[in-house]
This record gives structure tokens, C-alpha cells and sequence, in this order.
């Protein structure tokens, strides 16, 4: 695998000419200072504990008022289904967060983290979220038939809900896990790429910290299952430069999420798991990997196609006037 800035990377512009990766987008207004990336990663984190304070004051309150007991942390139990949606909302308050750092803290256009067009390229993701599906419904069918001890043996055994409490488990998880995936994008491939990006040139140097960050973020589970994260962060954030945006991450990390959270909601207590992708053992691992090194593979070939197209015929090529609109001097 390599980087290069010619053609083949989708870019921005400061203007003058000059291409501009998505990693080295924290330049595209001209404001970037070499404080800019820490004090914003500061204020990422600052702000983002600050909102969950307060939703997590706001829910304690509410549940105490409707007579929800609390569980062994002293945090209200709502059941499962609530329990798992105010995760989801907890992680999907990094959104707004990175936005407002990028305008506030980072001096430049909010869309710029999404992509070197300042915008989510909504056609893009769709085509990702279609590659994506079949993939991991394979893979996820795959995980289903290998045995890897009793303790992640699949299924076999749990007892069905009942589709009176499914569909809306269901129903929530297609709504709230999206966002959580997407909220980790733009921190891990967004922010902190960028971030870093814009210290260094190298798209090596941006990709691989946050790869480590992200792995470690879900916690310290087995071996297998930590390089499962380091390889999906590192091919993500590769992804996210070669293509100029977050699409091809979010969409293969909404789509995961959201069918290994609709396969555990299918069973008494699976939602009550704390269980990550940290926590796989080596031969889920190695098939979790492979679902995303075929992903990365079929995006890349998709990219090249787009790069031939006579009705894109400078795909990779993003004036600076369309990311930050009319300036004048």
C-alpha cells in the first residue's frame, strides 16, 4: 500500500493551485497554526465530557422521577433497550462536537472534516453502504458457523426475544447506531487524522496515531481483537485520504454496528453485553479483517473507475471557492 498526492488522491485547494489531501485540509483557509490540532484535540475531549454530563444528569433525573431503579453503578437502569440507546446518544454527541471545533477552534468551514468537497458526499456513501452490506452480512455469516470457544460460539442456545420487543430495539438501533459510528469517524478519522495531518505531510504519519487511539478506545480485549481495530483504523484512515472523505469509513463502520447490535437485540440480554470487537478471539478476528481488507479493495477499485469517468473529468480536483465560498481579500 502507498500514498501519493498526484492524481490519484482526491484534493482541496488553498487557492492557488496547490493540492490539498484531506489530511492537510486543517490548511485549507490559510488560519492553521501549529497550536491549532492540540488545543482543538482539548477541547474535543473537554467539550465532549461536558455534553455527556449533562445528558447523563438530564437521564438520572428523568429516571429517577419515573421510578427506573438503579443498577450496581448507581446509574438508572432503564432496560436494555434504553440502556443501549443512551450509549449510542453518549457517542453520537462527538458529531456536533468535532463540527463546531473544526469552525470554532480550527478557523475553517465545519464540511471540511467531512470531506475535500466540505460537505458529506451523500451518492458516495449510499454506494459505500451498498459494497458494504453484502460483505459483512457474509463475514457476520461466516463468524456465525466458526467455532471459537463456547464463550463466542454465536448464538447457539440464546433465547429469542419476540418481536414485540424487537422491532422496537430494532427500530432504535437503526436510528441512533449510524450516528455512533459516524460520531467515531469524524473523531478518529476526522479529527485526530486531520489534526495530525495538519503537523505533518505525511499521510502515513496522520493515519497510523489514530489507528492505535481508536484500537485502544474500545478497551484492552485479546490480541487478535486489538490488531482487528489497529488494521480497520489504519485501513479507514487510508481510505478516508485516498478517497477525500469519511464516507467509505462511515458507511462500513454503520454497517457493521448496526448488524452485530441487530443480531445481539435478537436475544435475551444480548444488548446487555460489554463486549467489543476488542474482545474477539484470532479466528473471528482474522474473518472480521478480512471483510475489511475485500471492503477496501472494492472501494479502491470503484475510486479508479470514477477517475476514468468522462463525467467527472477532474474528480480529484476541489477549488477552494466550493469548500469556503465567495472570500474577498
Amino acid at each position: 500500500m502507498s500514498f501519493s498526492t498526484a492524481p490519484c488522491v482526491p484534493t482541496g485547494s488553498l487557492g492557488t493551485g496547490a493540492p490539498l489531501p484531506y489530511h492537510r485540509m486543517a490548511h485549507v483557509t490559510g488560519r492553521h497554526r501549529w497550536w491549532r490540532p492540540l488545543i482543538g484535540t482539548v477541547t474535543v475531549v473537554g467539550l465532549w465530557l461536558l455534553l455527556f454530563m449533562v445528558v447523563d444528569v438530564v437521564a438520572y433525573g428523568v429516571g429517577s422521577a419515573r421510578g427506573y431503579p438503579e443498577d450496581s453503578d448507581e446509574a438508572i437502569d432503564f432496560g436494555s433497550t434504553l440502556n443501549t440507546a443512551l450509549d449510542l446518544t453518549y457517542l453520537a454527541l462527538a458529531i456536533p462536537v468535532v463540527l463546531l471545533v473544526v469552525r470554532w477552534v480550527g478557523r475553517r468551514p465545519a464540511g471540511t472534516v467531512s470531506s475535500v468537497e466540505g460537505r458529506l458526499r451523500g451518492r458516495r456513501l449510499g454506494q459505500y453502504v451498498l459494497v458494504a452490506l453484502p460483505l459483512v452480512a457474509a463475514g457476520m455469516g461466516a463468524m456465525l458457523l466458526v467455532p471459537a470457544g463456547e464463550e463466542t460460539a454465536g448464538t447457539s442456545g440464546e433465547v429469542w426475544v419476540g418481536l414485540d420487543r424487537y422491532l422496537p430495539a430494532l427500530a432504535m438501533l437503526v436510528v441512533l447506531v449510524p450516528l455512533q459510528a459516524a460520531a467515531e469517524e469524524y473523531a478518529f478519522r476526522g479529527w485526530l487524522l486531520q489534526a495530525v495531518g495538519g503537523l505533518f505531510r505525511s499521510p502515513w504519519i496522520a493515519v497510523l496515531p489514530q489507528a492505535v487511539l481508536f484500537a485502544a478506545a474500545h478497551g484492552w480485549g485479546t490480541p487478535a481483537g486489538f490488531a482487528d481495530l489497529v488494521v480497520f483504523g489504519v485501513l479507514a484512515g487510508w481510505l478516508t485520504v485516498r478517497t477525500g472523505g469519511l464516507e467509505a469509513a462511515v458507511a462500513l463502520h454503520a454497517v457493521n454496528n448496526l448488524m452485530s447490535f441487530a443480531l445481539a437485540a435478537a436475544f435475551v440480554g444480548g444488548l446487555d453485553s460489554d463486549e467489543t470487537a476488542a474482545d474477539l478471539p484470532w479466528q473471528l478476528a482474522a474473518l472480521d479483517i478480512t471483510v475489511i481488507v475485500v471492503f477496501t479493495g472494492v472501494v479502491l477499485w470503484l475510486e479508479r473507475r470514477r477517475a476514468r469517468s468522462v463525467d467527472a473529468p477532474h474528480p480529484y480536483f476541489v477549488d477552494a471557492q466550493r469548500v469556503m465560498g465567495p472570500t474577498t481579500s
